[in-house]
């Protein structure tokens, strides 16, 4: 639990460092899928205030089982992303600014470039609208099941996309742990930022070829991947 709640505080205290939120903006959380538990940040406490004491701990079906403050207004979110995404550890969301603007436009983020083939296997997707009914009853868990279905829907894995954005509202991303998810937040707003100024000096400019796109995602996360340094 302890672990789980300091993972949990470290990755939240990344947001801000990273200029990804402001005030008490966004969320982290991380899944001990074992124990079947979720320590996610608390509800409207600022980043620079932030201590492990705060950090809330739910169970699957959020059941506040550790912590005297309130779970994130997001919980539901980040509950229905780890119930619908096995391969999922922790998740961040931010309302990072070129990020959010993609999404208040409702629009994909293309790929453009090689840095975002490195990192984002496909374009990140926006997500539908919410209707009348999603937003007045059970709003953050309608947003999980939207974020779900835009991936069911595409046919789009999780795995090699760590990241989407919700409609009219901002990004969330996700990984094999917290830091990961913030992580893959940074890498999100980078490729948010360079492809809305590639678009802006050549709006006709089409995405990157497949190979290309291939090369970069498989030579980082590939089967026969060569990024980096040799373990052991």
């Amino acid at each position: 639990m302890e672990n789980l709640i300091q993972e949990t505080l470290l990755a939240n205290l990344d947001l801000p460092k990273h200029q990804l939120v402001i005030f008490t903006w966004g969320n982290v959380s991380t899944i001990n899928r074992a124990k079947g538990l979720v320590a996610i940040k608390p509800s409207g406490i600022p980043y620079d205030q932030l201590e492990a004491r705060h950090i809330v701990v739910v169970d699957l079906k959020g059941k506040v089982v550790s912590g005297t403050y309130r779970p994130s207004i997001d919980t539901a979110t980040h509950l229905e992303i780890y119930r619908r995404f096995s391969s999922v550890s922790g998740i961040a969301h931010t309302y990072s600014r070129w990020a959010t603007i993609w999404a208040q436009s409702g629009l994909d983020i293309p790929v453009l470039g090689t840095t975002h083939a490195d990192y984002f296997y496909g374009d990140i997707p926006c997500t539908r609208k919410l209707t009348a009914d999603e937003t007045s009853s059970e709003y953050e868990l309608n947003t999980g099941k939207v974020i779900a279905e835009t991936f069911e829907n595409r046919k789009i894995n999780p795995a090699t996309v760590p990241g989407v954005l919700v409609a009219s509202r901002g990004p969330f991303s996700w990984g094999g742990s917290a830091a990961e998810a913030v992580y893959h937040a940074v890498v999100l707003e980078e490729c948010a930022m360079m492809a809305y100024h590639t678009r802006m000096l050549r709006a006709d400019l089409p995405e990157i070829d497949q190979n290309l796109q291939d090369r970069h995602y498989q030579r980082r996360h590939g089967k026969t991947a060569y990024y980096g340094q040799k373990r052991g």
